[in-house]
């Protein structure tokens, strides 16, 4: 067995990885988007709006990053150093904490 066969497994690992990622995204980005939407056209505070906003766009941000950190994480396993992902694991917690500000925000001043 070669050293190429002891790092790379058939099982598209990273791959998988980056369906995972792209999701994420997709997920805070559209959740955020109809959330905005939602709390905008009901009358309630902008401050609720403008959170889901901000996941929407923490949701972009991490899909056009996407393809740039499935190509690091190939550039990486090639090379056998670590990857550093923390800056796309911010985005998607402040995205999330976004989220979850704006919807304590709706569910308090929902009348």
């Amino acid at each position: 067995m070669n050293a190429e066969d002891e790092v790379w497994d058939r099982g598209l690992q990273s791959e998988r990885t980056r369906l995972a990622w792209v999701r994420t995204a997709v997920a805070l980005s559209t959740a955020g988007l109809g959330a905005a939407g939602l709390s905008l056209r009901h009358g309630l505070p902008e401050i609720g709006a403008a959170g889901f906003a901000l996941a929407a766009l923490c949701g972009g941000v991490l899909l056009i990053r996407t393809r740039l950190r499935f190509r690091r994480v190939q550039e990486a396993l090639h090379s056998g150093r670590p990857l550093d992902d923390d800056l796309d694991a911010r985005f998607a917690w402040l995205g999330t904490l976004c989220l979850v500000a704006g919807a304590f925000t709706f569910v308090l001043t929902l009348r």
